[in-house]
């Protein structure tokens, strides 16, 4: 990478650290300089073969599609030329076993294009865990706890109070208690028992909404990175709800924050094969068990955002589940960029120098996790952008990637640039190139709250409104980053404020370690009421949108 690329990735803030307490400079303000890395600028740099990949999707699946217009027009043109009495002269001028033939062909194709088409998943209804008062803590009380659990020097409270202070999380957070200790906190026992609050809080009250029976599921996915006991969490499930034997359940671990939406994939894949079937996914992670004690500061800023989470969905391939289901599955698309050794050790469980496990995060985070989100989102675009974007967009593309205009202005440097003031040249022009409106793909946003930097960047790329980011800056907010669950948080936070309207698209898109970054997409089949409880938001949506 240039020097100058290298300084364009760069963004630097001015940060009071307040009076200085001791030392020869005591009593005096102090400010220090700090240097952070964006998100790549999705204008310099979108890769075709992405955008390759995204028309063999759609392709894929319109071929069928694509031939009937075809079909329509040459019959419609053969029959046209005649005349009414002509067109019974020549069906009465075919023999009987030709008309059968016929017909039986046309049914059997019909019947095999019905048999072969994936069946609709619906999403029935979906509940996110709220823990009780008692664990709800301020910005202030976190710190405090973090203090008199005796493992941290002021240097370390420090730092996560500045953290704290830039990164949009609220008042209103949820932790453990058991992170105040002065004991040992990531134990068996201890990542258990949040693991059952959570877990089972959330779905008591998913087979609560829903009505349906615990023994009625036919498919089980739960996912959390960090704690993976023995018997795993779904067989915990299972043994708690007396499910059923013949049960398909499946454990994810060590995934990340985008576990979720994977989580969704398999049960969809599964459900594609076991027809009339419930398929519930849980996706939760464990804050006390990932709780690093240790003084490395790369490793300390998780403890910072995570925050209790847990969300439960419940899906069905059941052709009457149509009529009251939620929003119905239309894509899901994955990324994974672990073939590069800097987005896999972009989010790193290790131990530190002291021997404290914790996860280390990556100063090329920003950067990878950019990439990932570009071919990520370059690859749906085929799929849900309207026509005019894509002629637009893929014109555009071919443009700047076959105009030698274009090749030299990417040499060009930043400097040389810096020299025009602010002159837009023919050349810069075509190698910029047209980044599509993805507001004409989807009417809702639920975008990972990892923090507040991340969704300032990604609304800047992709020249989203406040409106459009509102979800997730609020469930940041008010329930920090929940890790995987955090995009239902949002959607949650959607249908609170009667914001989702039959029709309308929904785009969920999480990112995590590996590097991963997955998208879903729903449609509502329904307008969604205000919910009178049994959501996360109820006793505190009038108090929102507020401020970060």
């Amino acid at each position: 990478m240039s020097r100058s690329t290298e300084q364009d990735l760069l963004s630097t803030e001015i940060v009071n650290r307040g009076i200085e307490p001791s030392g020869p400079n005591a009593g005096s303000p102090t400010f220090s300089v700090r240097v952070r890395r964006r998100l790549p600028d999705f204008l310099q740099s979108v890769n075709l073969k992405y955008v390759k990949l995204g028309y063999h999707y759609l392709i894929n699946h319109a071929v069928y599609l694509a031939t009937i217009p075809v079909l329509v027009l040459v019959f419609s043109a053969e029959v046209g030329s005649l005349s009414r009495e002509e067109v019974w002269k020549k069906l009465w001028d075919y023999d009987l076993a030709t008309v059968i033939g016929f017909f039986g062909v046309f049914v059997l194709t019909v019947c095999v294009y019905f048999m072969s088409r994936p069946r609709s998943v619906y999403l029935i209804d979906f509940a996110c865990f709220k823990p009780s008062d008692e664990l709800k803590v301020t910005r202030e009380e976190f710190i405090e706890l973090a203090r008199k659990s005796g493992k941290f020097n002021e240097e370390i409270l420090g730092f996560k109070k500045r953290i704290l202070q830039a990164s949009g999380i609220g008042d209103e957070t949820y932790v453990p208690r058991s992170i105040s200790s002065s004991e040992n906190i990531t134990t068996m026992k201890e990542g258990r028992e949040e693991a059952s609050m959570m877990i089972f809080g959330a779905l008591d009250e998913l087979f609560e909404k829903t009505r349906v029976k615990p023994k009625d599921v036919g498919v089980l996915v739960v996912n959390c990175s960090i704690f993976n006991p023995t018997p795993s969490l779904s067989a915990m499930v299972i043994n708690h709800y007396k499910m059923r034997g013949n049960i398909l359940s499946y454990n994810l671990g060590g995934m990340g924050c985008s576990a979720g939406i994977i989580a969704i994939d398999l049960a969809r894949d599964m459900l594609q094969s076991n027809p009339n079937s419930y398929a519930v996914v849980v996706s939760t992670e464990m804050v006390g068990y990932n709780w690093y004690v240790g003084r490395d500061k790369s490793m300390v800023i998780p403890n910072c955002f995570f925050r209790m989470g847990c969300s439960a969905v419940m899906l069905s391939n059941r052709r009457r589940d149509f009529r009251h289901a939620k929003y119905r599955l239309e894509h899901i698309v994955r990324t994974h960029k672990a073939a590069d050794d800097r987005s896999f050790r972009s989010v790193y469980q290790e131990e530190d120098e002291q021997g404290f496990k914790g996860l280390k995060i990556s100063r090329d985070l920003m950067e990878v996790g950019g990439e990932a989100l570009k071919t990520n989102i370059t690859t749906l675009g085929p799929l849900v952008l309207p026509f005019s974007e894509q002629l637009l967009f893929f014109a555009a593309l071919l443009r700047r990637t076959f105009s030698p205009a274009a090749k030299t202005t990417t040499t060009s440097s930043s400097s040389a640039t810096a020299k025009i003031n602010g002159a837009k040249s023919s050349s810069s022009d075509v190698s910029k190139p047209y980044i599509p409106d993805y507001k004409l793909a989807f009417e809702h946003f639920c975008f990972h709250a990892a923090s507040k930097t991340v969704l300032e960047e990604l609304q800047k790329n992709l020249g989203l409104s406040d409106e459009n980011m509102e979800a997730s800056k609020m469930t940041l907010h008010r329930f920090g980053n929940t890790s995987s669950s955090g995009i239902w948080y949002e959607l949650a936070y959607m249908e609170a404020k009667e914001s989702v309207r039959r029709g309308d698209r929904v785009w969920q898109i999480a990112f995590g370690s590996g590097f991963k970054c997955n998208s879903v997409v729903w449609k509502a089949m329904r307008k969604v009421k205000k919910p009178a409880g049994n959501n996360p938001w109820v006793d505190c949506i009038n108090r929102y949108p507020v401020a970060l």
